[in-house]
């Protein structure tokens, strides 16, 4: 488990966490995956990584991930002998690879945490069954309400739910831990959007790789 103060996810979501620059390498994440991130460097002993998030709700307008990518990275680089970035694709239309192509940094493999948290292969090799699953991981079960409930109106018109997901037939929650009251919560959300629930144990999949290599 993270083993530091760790900020509520509301705070992740609006304002991403500052890092404290205390190491030699930075890691520049999303705010939804601050935990998993926090949680690896304390169990492996990581002590040369150093973490830094922008918003998670980023997100919902991946338009915008690519310049405040930029902006984040000019500002820490000086402080850091290197910068990796822990963003896939996150529907940036290769804008974000173009980007650390240009600057020089590395970033994960992947089209978004999704595929990385099951593995990229296991889950390109189900992509083809499952292109009517819609996916969340812990931070997005959490968050379910800032993230899809609200954004998408249906607290206040839930009549536009079949709308928005009547072509999916079921949620997958991929947990990166085990916590029945986060899967009891995601089959909560599962029954909101009226779809069947498959819970799926990734653990961190592709993540701790992609890290242990920094």
């Amino acid at each position: 488990m993270v083993s530091e103060p760790l900020p509520d996810p509301d705070s992740l979501t609006r304002d991403g966490l500052a890092p404290a620059r205390s190491a030699r390498v930075l890691l520049l994440a999303c705010g939804a995956l601050a935990r998993e991130i926090l949680d690896l460097i304390a169990v492996n002993g990581w002590n040369h990584l150093d973490l830094a998030c922008l918003p998670a709700i980023l997100h919902n307008h991946p338009d915008r991930i690519p310049k405040a990518v930029e902006e984040a990275i000019a500002n820490h680089r000086p402080h850091y002998d290197k910068i990796f970035l822990v963003y896939a694709d996150c529907g940036t239309g290769g804008q974000l690879r173009a980007l650390c192509n240009r600057l020089g940094v590395d970033m994960v493999e992947g089209p978004h945490c999704y595929s990385f948290f099951e593995g990229n292969a296991a889950f390109a090799a189900r992509s083809e069954d499952e292109f009517t699953a819609f996916y969340l991981t812990d931070f997005l079960v959490r968050q379910f309400d800032a993230f899809v409930w609200t954004p998408l109106g249906l607290d206040r018109h839930p009549e536009l739910r079949d709308m928005y997901f009547g072509h999916y037939t079921k949620l997958v929650y991929q947990a990166q831990t085990d916590a029945p009251a986060l899967t009891e919560k995601a089959r909560a959300c599962a029954d909101r959007l009226g779809l069947a629930f498959e819970r799926r144990f990734t653990g961190y999949g592709d993540l701790a790789e992609t890290l242990r290599r920094v």
